[in-house]
């Protein structure tokens, strides 16, 4: 089954209306039967700059691709989450707030694909680098790639889905060799770690604001909202590496603290600015909203409420992860 009626929208600059309103919903209603009328979800979106004509446009993409549900009482459309879109929210905020809580343990091996593209299929040399990167490898060279990872049958499915010749191995570096040996090299760490310092740097604020009491509730929705959508670049640029190969003070684990506690202690406030939008269109369905922390999200993705199996929307959020990693390039 193909993908293209449910294929996530690439990354653009400022909040994407569609992402952003699944992860609201997935925030605040989740696992509501009851629809929320288009006239809110478009004042919703309108706290982020977003238009209405943007925004109804989402809605309909969303529905068209199955991620939300409508229903129609007179004039009035409403919209709302299907069971598998809830489930696989889940997931994803899972995956999200769980990256970076430890760093993997290693054997001591690699995974190496070495890997030769004719100069006319400039397409699938693309492709397969775009599709490694998923994989969390790192370019030695041009031909040949390298992961930490036992990565082993995934590569192999890449390289017979695009066509490519390659061969795959896994093996240790020989022992006596520098510590930063050259296959660690395929990794810019330096650079992952200043986004990673960065990010600290820009929100350090926000938190120690937060912590006193400082941040309202129309803020707290769109803080909270956006600093999501900016942690959940990491597990895309973060390739993961075990402990063994991490540089001393390693800033990830800072980083993962200060978003937690900021995304934790701004959720009862962004619930409360998301009663008040309901209030103000459909008040009926305003003491439904609700909000998570990661512990809530944790205990749900322990006790099994989340996706299992490929699905189409699985299918289409690697294929837009591969095209915002080829966008990155």
């Amino acid at each position: 089954m193909g993908v293209p009626d449910v294929s996530m929208p690439r990354l653009r600059k400022g909040p994407e209306p569609q992402r952003l309103l699944t992860g609201l919903l997935g925030d605040y209603w989740f696992w509501r039967d009851e629809h929320i009328p288009s006239k809110v979800l478009v004042r919703l979106l309108a706290e982020f700059g977003i238009t209405e004509e943007s925004a109804r446009a989402a809605l309909r993409r969303l529905a068209a691709r199955k991620l939300v549900t409508a229903s129609r009482e007179g004039r009035t459309t409403a919209y709302g989450i299907p069971q598998r879109t809830a489930e696989v929210i889940v997931d994803r905020s899972y995956r999200m707030l769980a990256f970076g809580e430890s760093a993997p343990d290693w054997d001591g091996r690699w995974t190496v694909v070495a890997f030769s593209v004719p100069e006319g299929a400039r397409g699938a040399r693309s492709s397969l680098r775009t599709r490694l990167r998923v994989l969390r490898f790192g370019p030695l060279y041009d031909g040949v790639w390298v992961s930490p990872h036992d990565q082993v049958k995934p590569v192999l499915d890449v390289l017979e889905e695009l066509g490519v010749r390659g061969s795959v191995l896994r093996a240790e570096e020989a022992p006596g060799g520098p510590e930063d040996g050259l296959l660690l090299r395929a990794f810019d760490i330096e650079a992952l770690a200043g986004e990673y310092r960065s990010f600290l740097q820009r929100h350090r604020k926000l938190a120690d604001r937060a912590a006193r009491g400082r941040v309202g509730p129309a803020e707290a929705l769109v803080v909270r909202a956006t600093i999501g959508a900016e942690w959940r670049r990491f597990p895309d640029l973060d390739p993961d590496l075990p402990a063994a190969l991490l540089p001393p003070g390693w800033p990830r684990p800072e980083a993962r603290e200060l978003f937690l506690r900021i995304y934790d202690t701004l959720g009862p406030l962004g619930e409360h600015h998301f009663r008040t939008i309901l209030r103000e269109g459909a008040p009926e369905l305003a003491d439904l909203a609700a909000h998570h922390t990661f512990a809530t999200i944790e205990r749900l993705y322990r006790e099994g409420r989340h996706a299992h199996g490929d699905t189409d929307f699985e299918r289409a959020a690697r294929e837009r992860q591969a095209a915002e990693l080829g966008e990155r390039k």
